[in-house]
């Protein structure tokens, strides 16, 4: 990060703002906006003195924006240290929230015959056939940023 502080504190604040809605912790999120602004991997040292935040939640952060696929760990030569970036997989939390979508919908269709009836089973199945088509558009949107996607940076 550079010397802009406030105009960088205040992107961090704003991207937290926008990915707790869609279940990312705040400290996460905090750190993924962050993570957007640094120019190269930074160990959790720096996170900790940079966001304020004591060592263990930048860590838990860290790992949970891993397994969101928002972020990468980097080893550093000769040293055990971990260093974090943001992740150049822009697509990985869509990805599963579209195996999510999968699965409501197959809950919704596959339980219906089972536990509804009348009105109920009718919006089960409105549900299921909506989710499917969320998910599909979904695909159908991540396709077309692949195949018109810079080639020159790795996923």
């Amino acid at each position: 990060m550079s010397n802009n502080r406030p105009a960088e504190q205040r992107f961090i604040v704003d991207a937290a703002r926008l990915l707790i809605p869609w279940g990312v912790p705040q400290t996460a999120a905090r750190l993924y906006g962050y993570l957007l602004l640094c120019a190269e991997p930074v160990s959790l040292d720096r996170i900790t003195a940079d966001l304020e935040i004591s060592k263990s939640s930048a860590s838990v952060a860290a790992r949970l924006l891993e397994a969101y696929r928002l972020a990468q760990r980097h080893g550093e030569r000769g040293s055990k240290r971990a260093l974090y970036a943001v992740s150049d997989n822009y697509e990985g939390m869509l990805s599963e929230q579209n195996r999510l979508l999968d699965a409501l919908a197959d809950l919704l269709k596959n339980s219906t015959d089972a536990v509804a009836s009348g009105a109920a089973r009718d919006r089960l199945d409105e549900m299921a056939a909506f989710y499917l088509a969320i998910r599909q558009a979904m695909e159908t949107a991540l396709g077309q940023w692949r195949a018109k996607k810079p080639r020159s940076r790795s996923t």
